[in-house]
């Protein structure tokens, strides 16, 4: 790892106690419709600082065209990105290697029988190779916790979390 990543590492890794949220980024997404007059048929979402600029549909099997990605594509990568890095903080103090960890995120969203709404859940996959299954498991439960994105649907959306 080299010496930038370590210090950013130490400094993700302390211990924050304060009365209130310490922001330490912020990102700003905005999403206008495309010919659908709907976003999520057909729109485009770009980032503040251009990083992020894509167009959205409705995927084929929710009756789309399909060329160009979705909420749940969205979320899926964002909710496995920042799962792998609460996991590699959490791995890391339990002296183990995560710098080949892979994490796959499926986002299913589904017709809400509670009120005929729509929901989500998900499922993440979790693959640290070279590591004894219980531990592997304890560093994954141990990220759940950790995780911003676990912590913000804890409760709300059903997450399935499978260890191979």
């Amino acid at each position: 790892m080299n010496p930038e990543t370590e210090k950013l590492m130490q400094q993700l890794d302390q211990q924050y106690e304060g009365a209130a949220m310490k922001p330490l980024y912020t990102a700003t997404v905005t999403v206008t419709p495309g010919q659908a007059g709907h976003a999520r048929m057909s729109g485009h979402a770009h980032s503040s600082d251009g990083l992020l600029d894509l167009d959205l549909a409705f995927p084929t099997e929710l009756g789309g065209h399909g060329k160009g990605t979705n909420p749940e594509q969205l979320f899926a990568a964002g909710y496995a990105a920042c799962f792998h890095g609460a996991l590699a903080l959490v791995a890391r103090k339990a002296g183990v290697d995560a710098s080949k960890a892979k994490v796959t995120c499926a986002v299913t969203i589904g017709r809400d029988p509670a009120d005929g709404g729509y929901m989500l859940a998900a499922q993440m996959v979790i693959d640290i190779p070279d590591t004894e299954r219980k531990k592997a498991e304890q560093i994954v439960a141990q990220a759940h916790q950790l995780c911003p994105y676990s912590k913000a649907i804890r409760g709300n959306i059903n997450v399935r979390m499978t260890v191979v």
